[in-house]
């Protein structure tokens, strides 16, 4: 096995246990307690040591070298897609708790809850690759990138008028999270980045149902203005079921 692929596999390996708590599922609202029973600690032996027995001069490995967590170095695309994924489900949230303030729809502020998941999940791999966090500190509707901030602003705004622009708000956002999730895990060959977006991605497309969902009970059909209409045809027909697209 080539180091490379050898060394993704073990940063992987020992990484995942701190992100996996934080992924989601397709199903947003089901969550399931993965943490192990604390250990049992073995008796100390009593037996004393002979006399005549020469101390041992084998050592074990020190705590610190044996815990030590192997990573690899990222490329500069996907660190970029990282720290720019951080500030876009941070964006989805913010917006989603500004409509649900505005307008009092149970889904906007379940769907909140959610993108908080989504956006700690990317938070973790920011901290596994030592990466900066664009989001510290920043309060709600203010992000780092300038691209984000216009879209924040311009959303906010498309959102105001009705409840019906407020979803289809909702749709267009989770629109935009999938196709940039898409475009980002293709300059990535990372298993826990990967397994990240693909979990974003599954939840993107639930939302996106449930947003659709919302518009067409109160008689709007909601036409796609980002992914296409054979990739928004086969999210809305698969009914619950993350597909690739």
């Amino acid at each position: 096995m080539k180091r490379k692929q050898f060394l993704r596999y073990m940063g992987a390996a020992l990484g995942g246990a701190a992100i996996a708590p934080l992924l989601t599922s397709c199903d947003a609202s089901t969550t399931t307690d993965t943490t192990p029973p604390p250990a049992t600690t073995p008796p100390p032996t009593t037996t004393a040591p002979s006399t005549n027995t020469a101390p041992s001069t084998s050592t074990a490995p020190s705590t610190t070298t044996a815990s030590r967590t192997t990573t690899v170095a990222l490329s500069a695309e996907e660190i970029a897609g990282l720290r720019f994924m951080r500030e876009e489900e941070k964006l989805a949230h913010d917006v989603y708790v500004a409509l649900y303030a505005r307008w009092g729809k149970n889904i906007f502020d379940q769907i909140s809850l959610s993108e908080t998941t989504h956006t700690e999940a990317i938070l973790a791999l920011l901290v596994k690759y030592g990466i900066d966090d664009p989001a510290a500190g920043n309060p709600a509707g203010v992000f780092t990138d300038p691209t984000l901030q216009g879209l924040y602003d311009t959303l906010i705004a498309m959102g105001a008028p009705s409840l019906i622009d407020g979803l289809k708000v909702g749709a267009l956002i989770e629109e935009t999270d999938i196709r940039d999730i898409n475009a980002k895990k293709a300059v990535t060959d990372e298993a826990d980045i990967l397994t990240v977006y693909s979990n974003l991605l599954c939840g993107s497309q639930d939302h996106l149902r449930a947003f659709n969902s919302q518009l067409l009970g109160l008689g709007y059909l909601y036409v796609p203005q980002v992914i296409t209409q054979a990739q928004w045809d086969a999210i809305v027909a698969a009914d619950g079921t993350c597909v690739s697209v």
